[in-house]
């Protein structure tokens, strides 16, 4: 199949931009995720110095990778976030502890993320938004239904400066619906494309891990959005109810056992790929297909070699005849 793989470099922004590329180009990858955190790629820089960008396209050329995607995830967290400590740790330090203030930085860098993104050659940016009303998800105390429309209008005033700059960089936006984004199963993301009406900026970086757990079929939410799946991510969760833990993760941290679900590396979960990806032919999705390694299970770089053995078989093409078209006479 044509459709390329990559591997998403959040994951290991403790390893320098050039020790990933070497990397994921020994291991076989096509192309790269970038990242706009570690040292994988500066927004700001990649929107005002050339000499960077080009130094960052020299570096995949010469271990053979390409880039169809960066990922701006943290920062456009900070931009729909009510502020707590915990979105400290994805401002700089010019900001931490002041929620205004790192609003307001987030919501330029986005605005640098899509000048980056045009510098670099890239058409699609994957990422959150944040969410003002993640917190009031269970209803209790009672969540009166004006406190959600408060909430998604929020984000279309917060977000609509930075998709006007999308849109006059020639890049869209590929919202990674996910827990804690405004946008996290079938009818809160169809709730927010209503409230943007439909405005073609705003897409989806389709992740199965973060809808199976739910109990959202993942090809079926393909079936729903398919005009607005922008990118791919492939990773996997498996479900692991015993009855003692519970599907909302007991605040046990990611990869304890006792869990009720655990991120798990590709193939080792309950995620059926297979029909993910016959629904991304049906689409005729033609884009990367980006690894997340997230399995605190497993050695990282045997998971990152694994899942790419796994997505190239799992690759497939749409058949070209009707299997029963040479039973003519």
């Amino acid at each position: 199949m044509s459709r390329p793989v990559t591997i998403f470099t959040g994951q290991w922004a403790d390893l320098t931009f050039e020790e990933v590329c070497k990397m994921m180009s020994e291991i076989g990858y096509d192309g790269l995720e970038i990242a706009c955190w570690g040292d994988h790629l500066d927004p700001k820089r990649a929107a005002e110095d050339p000499a960077y960008v080009e130094d960052r396209l020299q570096t995949l050329e010469r271990y053979g990778l390409k880039c169809w995607a960066i990922g701006s995830h943290l920062i456009g967290q900070c931009v729909g976030d009510n502020w707590d400590p915990r979105l400290d740790t994805f401002a700089p330090d010019h900001v931490k502890g002041q929620p205004d203030k790192i609003r307001e930085w987030a919501i330029e860098e986005m605005k640098n993320v899509a000048r980056a993104a045009k510098n670099m050659g890239v058409k699609v940016v994957t990422g959150f938004t944040g969410s003002p009303i993640w917190a009031y998800w269970y209803s209790f105390p009672p969540t009166p239904e004006e406190m959600v429309e408060e909430g998604f209008n929020k984000i279309v005033e917060l977000w609509t400066p930075i998709f006007d700059e999308f849109d006059k960089q020639g890049v869209r936006f590929a919202l990674e619906v996910h827990p804690t984004e405004i946008a996290f199963d079938l009818y809160t993301t169809e709730k927010l494309l209503r409230h943007f009406n439909r405005r073609p900026t705003l897409g989806i970086n389709f992740d199965p891990s973060h809808l199976v757990w739910q109990g959202v079929e993942p090809h079926l939410f393909i079936r729903e959005f398919g005009d607005r799946i922008y990118h791919v991510h492939m990773k996997d969760a498996a479900v692991t109810l015993d009855g003692k833990a519970g599907i909302l993760g007991s605040f046990l941290t990611f990869g304890d056992p006792r869990r009720g679900w655990n991120f798990r590396s590709l193939g080792h979960g309950d995620v059926n790929f297979e029909e993910i990806i016959r629904e991304l032919n049906a689409i005729g999705y033609d884009g990367p297909l980006s690894v997340e390694w997230e399995d605190s299970g497993m050695d990282r770089e045997f998971g990152a070699r694994e899942s790419l053995e796994f997505v190239r078989r799992m690759n497939f093409s749409p058949s070209t005849m009707a299997f029963d078209e040479s039973m003519k006479k």
